[in-house]
């Protein structure tokens, strides 16, 4: 491999280390400039790697988009539907606690990275097959769907980003109550659920 090639690698992981700190710190909205500061290099080089914001946060995040769809296949082979359902709903809580960056990601969609977007697509297959299977322990009310997990990640991701400094235990107590609510045989009529097309425009919040 070329010195060219080497340093030009070696800037790219600068750069996504950069920005994977800056996010989980601060979340998304850092500007690209503070990436390339943070990373020690000029802007004509990140842009060069990373041409829009979209690019960076897509390869600062990929890794953990992946163990996002990971976690959901591991809660299939719980023996409990309902134990597996509880404990993949609270590590996306603690995910989102953890890293501010993350906590935004969750709640947008790349159309145009496509490695990154199969890890959300995998997530949440494997997720609605979790949801059925729960359902059919009788231990999930009947009208939760799937989509009901972006809303609950949205709620989330507002109380990480008001109160993760001051009373970081916030999120995990909005979703535990949400948990209770969740749980057969539920309480009350709710109003109709989004369809699957009005929650991914809704995750449409960054241009690529």
């Amino acid at each position: 491999m070329s010195s060219l090639r080497v340093d030009a690698e070696r800037n790219r992981e600068r750069i996504v280390t950069a920005a994977q700190m800056l996010f989980a710190e601060r979340g998304i909205d850092v500007t690209m400039e503070e990436v390339a500061k943070r990373a020690g290099v000029g802007a004509a080089t990140l842009y060069r790697r990373f041409p829009t914001r979209a690019d960076l946060v897509a390869s600062a995040f990929e890794e953990k988009m992946w163990r996002f769809a990971d976690g959901a296949r591991e809660a299939l082979k719980d023996p409990d539907p309902w134990h597996g359902f509880t404990r993949y709903v609270r590590s996306l809580c603690a995910m989102q606690t953890s890293d501010r960056g993350f906590s935004d990601v969750l709640t947008m969609t790349f159309p145009s990275m496509v490695r990154f977007e199969t890890a959300r697509q995998r997530a949440f297959e494997d997720f609605t097959e979790l949801v059925r299977r729960a359902k059919a322990t009788g231990s999930l009310r009947d009208d939760f769907v799937p989509e009901d997990l972006i809303i609950l990640l949205m709620a989330s991701a507002g109380v990480v980003s008001a109160t993760a400094l001051a009373a970081p235990r916030s999120a995990p107590r909005l979703v535990s109550y949400l948990l209770q609510s969740f749980a057969a045989p539920g309480g009350g009529r709710l109003p109709a659920p989004p369809t699957t097309k009005q929650v991914y425009e809704a995750l449409r919040r960054l241009d690529a």
